[in-house]
């Protein structure tokens, strides 16, 4: 029996009310700040509430999906906790949170949890991570120290943070316990919430006392090496799942790869490990982890083709589909999702039986103007700056419309379940074949491609392509994985280009392996 059915048990045994003499359960807050900043774009980005829902809502969503407050819920339902919503906030990824709407809605979240009645017990708060505002570079640690102020100590809290996350010191110490996803493809959110739901149970109940250490190592690890599934990362992870696994003082084990394109001092993978009560235990198996990473080092040396060679080799292949990662338009990662790159070099080598999406509304726009059988000629893409190509010229016929909303019933990156990219056209471009059509999605906004039901509620079949272009780097490989006979990662220019030697870095400590 592990660690966590340990505490789910004991839980379930020991917060049921009556039992407890408590004349109520437990009650949490879930809820918190969310960006994935990519600080090397020079752009500001308000910070926006979420539309609000009722707590029924919520609950509802929570259950139908495989997310962080998915785990919460399901787990509060056996573990005699009452969790409830307070404000969520979130901000585009490409380039840094705008100081003033970060404050206004910093300072909403922690009235929220410091005027509740009947006060609450505890707060989760689910972050991401990577978040870096303009005059607080730590933005996740800002939340979690306001928080802390608000509600003093020993109120509990609980962080969850994605795996691409760059984690400093002073988060581990204003909050009782840092978890952060390990797999990437993110197939863990649920799992994590439970853990979370639970460390956060048993603090309540006092049958545990978390404490934690960091350790980060000198290092970057880029994130093409940072698929969780395979080496040179699995073997960490492995550990960290062991450690949970075997070793009953452990409470988590978290070993993100950290966020290459936020500048901050804290940038790069580390470890944090959370034990009951045992400080030395802690520190020496995060030191211990980091060492395994330093270790790989030599395993992470930069390599990938860039756009004319990968869609020369993938165009001489004898096994489709081949899946093209457009890395520096990596839309999870805070690109634009208009990069023409690889577009312009499908066209230009004359590849047949590809597909590409494209955001732009405004050739979009023109598609629907024509209607399904209507000529298309549109300069497309390459319009939100000059980082991802210039625009390019499609010409073809409109081929399908759509409202570009679908429903992901796997699990998959991040573990959503309700889509939407805005409206969606299929443009069928010139040299296709009934056989071996190439196509054109185009669509309103941005939308990370973890998901073959982009494709497949548009009516494009992947499995009949030759080659499929993917904004994204490791989070499109749940999706990809199954049906793809090989993936490239291609080393596209953009806001997310893999090679950090094309970016200047001012706040980062140094030396940094993988930069200097």
């Amino acid at each position: 029996m592990n660690r966590l059915t340990v505490l789910i048990l004991a839980a379930v045994y020991g917060l049921g009310g009556v039992a407890w003499g408590q004349p109520r359960k437990p009650r949490i807050a879930v809820g918190g700040l969310v960006a994935e900043s990519n600080s090397l774009y020079p752009r500001a980005n308000p910070m926006r509430e979420s539309s609000p829902v009722s707590r029924e809502e919520w609950l509802h969503y929570a259950a139908v999906a495989n997310t962080v407050p998915s785990g919460i819920v399901e787990a509060a339902g056996k573990l005699g906790l009452d969790v409830y919503p307070v404000l969520q906030a979130g901000a585009s990824s490409l380039g840094y949170v705008e100081k003033s709407s970060f404050d206004e809605k910093l300072n909403e979240l922690v009235r929220q949890i410091r005027t509740a009645s009947p006060p609450y017990d505890g707060a989760i708060l689910v972050q991401h991570g990577a978040m870096v505002v303009d005059g607080y570079p730590q933005g996740d640690a800002e939340v979690v120290h306001r928080v802390r102020q608000a509600m003093g100590r020993p109120f509990p809290i609980v962080v969850t943070h994605d795996f691409h996350s760059n984690v400093c010191q002073e988060i581990v110490d204003d909050s009782d316990v840092l978890i952060t996803y390990k797999e990437n493809p993110h197939l863990d959110p649920k799992q994590r919430g439970i853990q979370a739901a639970t460390i956060i149970a048993g603090m309540i109940r006092g049958s545990i006392k978390p404490v934690q250490a960091i350790a980060r190592p000198p290092m970057i690890v880029n994130i093409v090496y940072q698929d969780t599934f395979h080496a040179p990362y699995k073997p960490l992870v492995d550990e960290s799942r062991r450690l949970e696994r075997t070793n009953p003082k452990i409470l988590a084990v978290s070993v993100p790869g950290g966020y290459q394109w936020g500048d901050v001092p804290a940038l790069g993978p580390s470890v944090i490990v959370v034990t009951d009560n045992d400080r030395a235990l802690a520190e020496r198996e995060a030191k211990r982890l980091s060492d395994m990473l330093w270790a790989l080092k030599d395993r992470l040396a930069f390599r990938a083709p860039d756009a004319a060679a990968a869609v020369k080799d993938a165009i001489a292949g004898t096994r489709f589909p081949v899946v093209l990662m457009d890395t520096g338009d990596n839309i999870g990662g805070g690109s634009a999702g208009d990069g023409t790159t690889l577009l312009s070099e499908l066209l230009r080598q004359k590849a047949q039986g590809w597909v590409v999406v494209i955001a732009d509304a405004e050739a979009n726009r023109a598609a629907f103007q024509e209607g399904i059988g209507g000529a298309f000629s549109q300069m497309v893409g390459g319009k939100t700056d000059r980082m991802h190509g210039d625009p390019v010229r499609v010409t073809g016929r409109v081929k399908a419309l759509h409202d570009g909303k679908y429903v992901e019933t796997e699990v998959r990156h991040g573990g959503g379940r309700y889509k939407d990219m805005g409206r969606t056209s299929v443009i069928e471009a010139e040299g296709s074949t009934r056989d071996l059509p190439n196509l054109l999605l185009l669509t309103d906004h941005p939308t990370s491609p973890d998901s073959l039901h982009q494709l497949i509620s548009n009516g494009v079949y992947p499995q009949r392509q030759r080659i499929l272009v993917a904004k994204g780097t490791t989070a499109p490989r749940a999706a990809y994985e199954p049906v793809a006979a090989r993936i490239v990662e291609v080393n596209t220019p953009g806001a997310t280009d893999i090679n950090p030697a094309r970016f200047t870095y001012k706040n980062v400590r140094r030396p940094l392996f993988g930069i200097d």
